[in-house]
């Protein structure tokens, strides 16, 4: 049994909250391994040299990052008022989504099963 009344344990739950700034994208339409190339790269830069890194990287996925990067970012200086240029991106990680299946016709009338991944993206902002 839970221990307090419901408000109270609410209060206790909602206390040990994250208030780091941060965005998330779920649903992406890239894979988890091809999402990691680009956050490997940007995980403890500052939020300039990260955009920097996302915006001339070749990758589809830093397309989506950067504009994840960009709502963090927003986030952090609206919702926390944290100044721009103390943030640096502390945390970014991709995780497994669910994955789409379709079907591809092949020789003889087989078919082979294609699998289309998603992943869901997060990225934590900090002050240094």
């Amino acid at each position: 049994m839970a221990k307090g009344h419901r408000s109270q344990i609410k209060r206790e739950r909602n206390a040990n909250k994250d208030t780091r700034p941060s965005a998330k994208l779920s649903y992406a339409r890239v894979s988890v391994r091809k999402a990691c190339f680009v956050l490997d790269a940007i995980r403890g830069k500052d939020v300039e040299t990260a955009l920097g890194i996302v915006s001339y990287s070749p990758r589809y996925a830093s397309t989506l990052i950067k504009k994840l990067l960009e709502s963090a970012i927003a986030n952090a200086e609206n919702n926390n008022g944290m100044d721009r240029a103390k943030l640096y991106v502390e945390e970014c990680y991709a995780n497994k989504g669910p994955t789409m299946k379709r079907v591809k016709p092949r020789a003889q009338g087989r078919a082979y099963r294609i699998e289309k991944r998603l992943s869901h993206i997060t990225i934590v902002l900090n002050e240094r």
